[in-house]
């Protein structure tokens, strides 16, 4: 059994780490560029109502945006979301739970160790079950070893002296067409295309046995 932890804040990101035999991976700063500026502009105009309005009930309350989290309706059957969807246990795939509507969205995962894993955009028919994915039409996702798989196919690769190593951060952006990679910042000029229809970001990990009980696998 292996574990994996996974922390969501504001902006998106994703991490992996090993102790003791035990692979672990924390997402954290899931959040679209377009949704963090929307969220501020509200907060603005809250603001101006509240110091310059007449504070009667004349205006629309304003709603906060949704924490954005690892989706525990939407998850492989050997996963186990724990930590308030922070933290993901087991092998497979989760979706967050909030889809990407923007013209453009930004999310960003910092590895921490090596292993076994992918990221990409995927839609709610994916099948979560499945590592690796991009076998599929219904997700398009960068593997561990550097290519970018969808349908099966593979629609780009990035350069076998960029992949991804511990510490890195990995940036995507997608316009409803295209997917692009980021390295530490850098754009890595690997686009690849396909997917159709409302997407979310998706993770996934394939964690080798460990020998020993549950209570050996601590969470950090």
């Amino acid at each position: 059994m292996a574990l994996v932890a996974v922390q969501t804040s504001p902006f998106s990101g994703y991490t992996v780490n090993r102790f003791s035999g035990v692979q672990k991976i924390q997402i954290h700063r899931i959040v679209c560029i377009c949704a963090q500026l929307v969220a501020r502009m509200a907060a603005m105009f809250t603001c101006w109502l509240g110091c310059c309005g007449d504070g009667g009930s004349g205006h629309i309350p304003l709603k906060e945006m949704p924490t954005v989290q690892l989706d525990t309706h939407h998850m492989g059957t050997d996963v186990v979301i724990v930590k308030s969807g922070r933290r993901i246990c087991g092998t497979g795939g989760c979706l967050a739970n909030a889809p990407l509507h923007q013209n453009k969205s930004y999310f960003e995962f910092k590895i921490q160790s090596t292993g076994v894993w992918g990221l990409g955009v995927a839609t709610q028919k994916v099948n979560l079950n499945q590592v690796p994915m991009g076998r599929d039409t219904n997700s398009l996702v960068l593997r561990h070893d550097g290519s970018v798989y969808h349908n099966n196919e593979e629609k780009n690769r990035l350069p076998a002296n960029s992949l991804p190593q511990e510490g890195d951060i990995v940036g995507i952006t997608y316009d409803h067409v295209e997917l692009n990679l980021y390295l530490n910042g850098k754009n890595m000029h690997c686009p690849a295309s396909g997917i159709r229809g409302t997407v979310y970001p998706v993770v996934y990990e394939r964690c080798d046995i460990v020998y020993g009980s549950v209570d050996d696998l601590v969470l950090r």
